[in-house]
Parts: C-alpha cells; sequence; structure tokens
C-alpha cells in the first residue's frame, strides 16, 4: 500500500472577520480544525491598511469569506488591495448555504470554494503550492 506524504507545512492564513450576522467565521475555522492533518495558524489585525511587506510577506493566503462582503466592504477591499500588491492568492468562500458570490470577489479568486471541509484544504494547499490543476469542485 502506498502511504499518503504527510503535509507539515503550517499555513499562514489571514480569514476575513467583521460584521458577522451568520457566523461564517467560526463555522469556517471550525472546518479547519476538523481536519487534524492540516497545520495552520491566522495573521490577524484590526485594520490591514497601514500594514506593509514585514507583515504580509509570510502571508499564503488570504481567504475571503463572501457572505461577510455587504456589510464590511472596506476591509476586504483593503485585503484584496493588499493581496494584489504582495502577491498573495486568494480563495473565495461562498456565502453559506449559497452558490452565487459577489461577482468583484470571484474575479480576484483563484479559486471559489464551498463549505466542504476536505475541499477548502485541498484548495489551500494546491494554490499554495501552485497545484491549479488539483482545485477541488465541490458543487
Amino acid at each position: 500500500m502506498f502511504e499518503e506524504e504527510q503535509d507539515n507545512k503550517i499555513y499562514n492564513l489571514i480569514i476575513t472577520r467583521g460584521i458577522d450576522q451568520e457566523n461564517e467565521y467560526g463555522q469556517f475555522s471550525e472546518k479547519l480544525y476538523s481536519k487534524p492533518d492540516f497545520l495552520w495558524t491566522e495573521s490577524m489585525a484590526r485594520d490591514y491598511a497601514p500594514f506593509g511587506e514585514t507583515f504580509f510577506k509570510n502571508v499564503d493566503l488570504i481567504v475571503i469569506l463572501s457572505g461577510l462582503y455587504n456589510y464590511n466592504k472596506e476591509p476586504i477591499d483593503i485585503l484584496i488591495k493588499k493581496a494584489e500588491e504582495y502577491d498573495i492568492p486568494i480563495l473565495l468562500v461562498r456565502p453559506y448555504g449559497m452558490e452565487i458570490v459577489p461577482e468583484e470577489l470571484e474575479s480576484k479568486a483563484k479559486s471559489v470554494v464551498g463549505w466542504n471541509a476536505n475541499c477548502i484544504v485541498d484548495d489551500i494547499r494546491s494554490i499554495v503550492n501552485g497545484d491549479y490543476d488539483e482545485i477541488c469542485d465541490d458543487f
């Protein structure tokens, strides 16, 4: 039998927060915690605008929870600009229970994913490692 290669990388993520009426941040982080073979940490700040290269150079991926966009456009738009400025890929997560995502966000993302924990982790790994052929199709 073949053993799957162990991925010991610790992925440094920024996950959008803010006004979150549906607790999407909590649900999303629970999905990540449900995968014990996926190691991750989160870089957090109240406001990302003043931060520069020193902060962003270690970030592997920005996760945008698109269900938070309507109430948090300004901080999410700042993160998108920082992603473009520092060449950080974006993973877009659909609003919980919905398939449609804001077009302006979809065009900036390397991938759009739903709420399947396996797909979320697979997409993070694939995007960070540049394996775009391995992107999960979970809908």
